[in-house]
């Protein structure tokens, strides 16, 4: 007797959730002895050609995690926390090299802060609050409308942990929790980490603010000859070496080798085919399945196409002009990466799928199955004129503006330092670029997103692959530009601002547990900003300082209705030739009683009750790269106007 055993093997799936807000969009697993667990909280949001720009506040991303600790989240983690480059072909479809710019470390591995900061006062303020975590007997309680406090405690050894929610994104309000009154701004969490003190607020931000500057480098300026290289001429039916009746899919012929394949097919005309109207003009109409394409008719270009991250199929009709006799059609189409998600991945295509020529006076022409060639790569692909012994092969001449189908080149010496280097490629239009032999990614300066702007203008170029001399720039520029305009940069975050009101708790490291017990071991508890700039760089000039109500943004502050006219002094005396300093942020330091200029009061209180806060701006001598920022709204004191704030700007 036969008998047939099966072994089954039963594997337990833990729900997850992906998203921005988790801790308050997903209810968890059914089953409560699984751990809620937060794979991807988005920082951002990642970017594609076409793609406006993505924010998300540092002050959202720890309202988020907070919320989610809160209702006993068990791990977060940040997609992504380091944006970096996508180099070579190596993008999914459509996805930018600088894919994730505004991740807490940015494409270049540079603090962005507040965010970078923000999140690691409040990864330090959850560790503070980890035994009542990991131990603590949780429980909620509503504090009014859109308030609430949750509580983690073990009661027996007064180890607790409250957060203190309010959900209003309007206004800001007080509580009452267990007899003490709590200031709990708009749409945050303050942790309690005794269920007494408040040590983060996710509205607060204590961090500093930085500001990213382009540099150029006088190595990189000097020899700006550009060389070319064209394609050659555009290839014919008889000149392809893959021929079928219909258009092939791209995929499955360029085999994720290469991003460029050429269809190419011959017609003839007679003079009866001919529009007869001076008015009316043939019509090339291309039905792709995406990614873009380019159409050149009788060897001259006449329109390009493309699709976008979510619609990749696409039609381009283009004008073109026709002669009696055989014509030839070329098109050039793209692929802009693999696809990244979703099901039947095998079955997604790319490629031209119908070709019909509308217009003429015999009616409508379809070519789809005229019979077609297919052609591999590029010319310069083939030969591998980005590499150094490629470009040895192929007959350089003199660069000149506006060539499509064109490779150019240039050598620079690489910029003096360590500071990372970005190749602005704004008057360029569409193509790849290369750093000795390298790739550095596709670029389509010339997709403009819905505000006018190319989604990417500024590409990294890893020091890695940088000689101090002699390195070779090439690009293949598929649409035409100037790459005599091209720019080589050095990058840098030495702006730096601090924005701190005195509704700020007291800086979370002021903080640290000793025998369950919560203890100060600095400050003297009230809002500090405090500065610090990296070795061998000391704060040289105050640029601006204003303790009242101050407006702008990180350099590019100004005055407000309210400014206590020793702010100025108070910081230069603080700050000035020190690599760190601190700045109390109250009213006795800066002078007290603040002028009001030429405002009447009722106008200067309306102000006040939507921005009271204040600004330091000083220049520093390369100082730090960090900058502090809060929205944050200030106690009022009796001696001093009610829009009081302190903020410093270092550049």
């Amino acid at each position: 007797m036969k008998l047939l055993v099966l072994n089954y093997i039963f594997i337990q799936q833990i729900p997850t959730c992906n998203g921005r807000h988790c801790g308050d969009t997903w209810p968890g697993p059914t089953d409560k002895n699984k751990p809620l667990l937060w794979t991807e909280n988005w920082t951002a949001q990642y970017r594609v050609f076409g793609d406006p720009p993505s924010q998300r506040s540092a002050e959202d991303i720890a309202f988020s995690v907070a919320r989610f600790f809160s209702v006993g989240g068990t791990m977060a983690n940040y997609y992504m926390y380091h944006g970096g480059t996508n180099l070579g072909r190596t993008g999914a479809a459509f996805v930018m090299p600088r894919y994730y710019d505004e991740a807490p470390l940015d494409e270049f591995g540079l603090y962005k802060e507040p965010k970078w900061g923000h999140l690691k006062d409040l990864h330090h303020a959850l560790r503070l609050c980890k035994k009542a975590l990991l131990w603590g007997n949780p429980s909620s309680q509503p504090l009014g409308k859109l308030y609430e406090a949750r509580v983690f405690e073990i009661a027996e050894k007064k180890v607790c942990v409250a957060f203190l929610s309010n959900h209003n994104t309007k206004e800001d309000g007080t509580v009452t929790f267990r007899g003490q009154k709590y200031f709990v701004a708009r749409r945050s969490v303050s942790i309690l980490a005794d269920c007494k003190t408040v040590v983060f607020s996710t509205q607060h931000v204590n961090s500093q603010h930085n500001q990213r500057t382009f540099h150029f480098a006088d190595q990189t300026v000097q020899n700006n000859a550009w060389e070319m290289f064209a394609e050659g001429k555009i290839p014919r039916y008889k000149q392809t070496t893959i021929r079928t009746q219909r258009p092939l899919e791209q995929y499955n012929l360029t085999k994720d080798k290469t991003d460029y394949l050429w269809y190419a097919t011959s017609f003839r005309l007679e003079a009866d085919d001919m529009p007869f109207r001076k008015d009316i003009r043939p019509v090339l109409e291309v039905s792709s399945h995406g990614h873009a394409v380019a159409a050149f008719v009788n060897d001259v270009f006449v329109g390009v196409g493309h699709g976008t991250k979510i619609n990749k199929a696409f039609t381009m009709e283009v004008v073109m002009e026709l002669k009696v006799g055989v014509n030839h059609i070329a098109i050039l189409s793209t692929t802009l990466g693999m696809m990244d998600s979703g099901a039947y991945l095998e079955h997604r295509q790319a490629g031209v799928h119908t070709v019909t020529i509308q217009g003429l006076n015999t009616g409508t022409l379809d070519l789809t199955t005229n019979g077609w060639g297919h052609l591999v790569a590029l010319n310069g692909e083939r030969r591998q004129v980005y590499t150094e012994q490629g470009m040895g092969t192929v007959a350089w001449k003199p660069g000149k503006s506006a060539q499509s189908l064109t490779w150019y080149r240039r050598h620079f010496d690489a910029p003096s330092g360590d500071d990372p280097v970005v190749i602005d490629l704004t008057p360029m239009g569409k193509g790849n670029l290369y750093v000795n032999g390298e790739s550095l990614g596709r670029y389509w300066v010339s997709y403009r997103h819905a505000l006018g702007k190319p989604s990417q203008y500024l590409y990294n170029v890893p020091r890695l692959l940088l000689r101090p001399t002699g390195n070779v720039l090439m690009l293949f520029e598929e649409e035409g530009g100037r790459p005599d305009a091209i720019m080589i940069l050095t990058v840098k975050r030495d702006n730096i601002c601090t924005f701190i009101s005195e509704k700020n708790p007291a800086h979370v490291r002021t903080w640290e547990r000793k025998d369950s017990q919560l203890t100060a071991v600095a400050g003297d508890g009230r809002p500090q900003a405090v500065l610090s700039c990296p070795p061998k760089k000391t704060i040289r000039q105050i640029v601006f300082a204003s303790y009242g109500n101050p407006l702008g943004i990180c350099g590019n502050y100004t005055f407000g209705s309210c400014h206590a006219p020793r702010s100025k002094e108070v910081v230069e005396k603080a700050c000035v030739g020190k690599k760190t300093c601190s700045l109390t942020v109250a009213h006795d330091v800066y002078g007290g009683g603040a002028q009001r200029p030429r405002t009447r009061p009722g106008q200067v209180l309306q102000e006040a009750s939507r921005r009271r806060r204040a600004i330091i701006q000083p220049s520093a001598l390369l100082c730090c790269s960090y900058i502090l920022l809060s929205r944050s709204r200030l106690r009022l004191h009796p001696s001093i106007h009610p829009s009081d704030s302190l903020s410093l700007t270092f550049s």
